[in-house]
């Protein structure tokens, strides 16, 4: 028995579907459901995008003077927790830990928990203790008290942007800030991975961080570079 019109036609269109659509995105389905109709359709659209090569909008970095720093994640115990602690570090050894304010939040924080053991670990291998921290959930005020906010993968970005459509022009990618080919992509969550794919996180934000502190502070960035030696 042939298939009828109808039976064809949805066929036909999930072909196309599969054709253009990431297969991760199509293994996604329940996490863009549980976002919701607008940030669902948000990160949808910013993973294929992505898929396409198309990632202009996310290699966007924050116009200078920054004097305000917000880094999140999705629970505030890992990513964004050792971002904030590699930026406080670079800016207590360039001398401008009074200059610029940092802080870190989860969108989904259980607030007061403790840095996950990985984080804990990759951040002393980098030099960095995190016994101190406590997990913060991301407020409304945070936000509006930021001059930049980093978000470290889409679904935070696309969750953002849509609690918080009024800042869309300060929420950024950190990885805007990371080395090719990763510039303005996901860094992934480690969460669910194990302590190798954490340390290879904390090197990656590592990074990002340097290239910030590059970008908020060119003329130190300058002065620093090496002369080239008298013939």
């Amino acid at each position: 028995m042939r298939p009828g019109p109808e039976q064809a036609n949805a066929t036909s269109a999930k072909e196309i579907l599969r054709k253009y659509v990431p297969d991760f995105l199509l293994k996604q389905r329940s996490l863009v459901s549980n976002l919701g109709v607008q940030a669902g359709g948000t990160y949808a659209k910013l993973c294929l995008l992505d898929a396409l090569g198309i990632r202009e909008p996310n290699q966007r970095r924050a116009p200078a003077p920054v004097r305000s720093l917000l880094f999140v994640c999705f629970g505030n115990i890992m990513r964004s927790a050792m971002a904030e602690s590699l930026m406080k570090r670079a800016l207590t050894e360039a001398g401008r830990q009074n200059e610029v304010q940092v802080v870190s939040a989860g969108l989904h924080a259980n607030p007061g928990r403790e840095a996950h053991p990985w984080a804990q670990e990759a951040s002393a291998n980098l030099g960095l203790s995190m016994a101190e921290h406590r997990a913060r959930l991301l407020t409304s005020d945070m936000v509006a008290l930021s001059d930049c906010i980093f978000a470290m993968d889409f679904q935070n970005k696309a969750e953002l942007l849509t609690l918080y459509p009024e800042s869309q022009e300060k929420i950024f990618m950190l990885s805007a800030y990371g080395e090719a080919p990763w510039i303005g992509r996901e860094i992934a969550d480690p969460y669910m991975a194990d302590l190798e794919t954490t340390d290879a996180c904390a090197r990656q934000l590592e990074i990002c961080v340097r290239n910030l502190m590059t970008s908020m502070f060119p003329s130190r960035a300058s002065s620093e570079q090496t002369l080239p030696a008298n013939p």
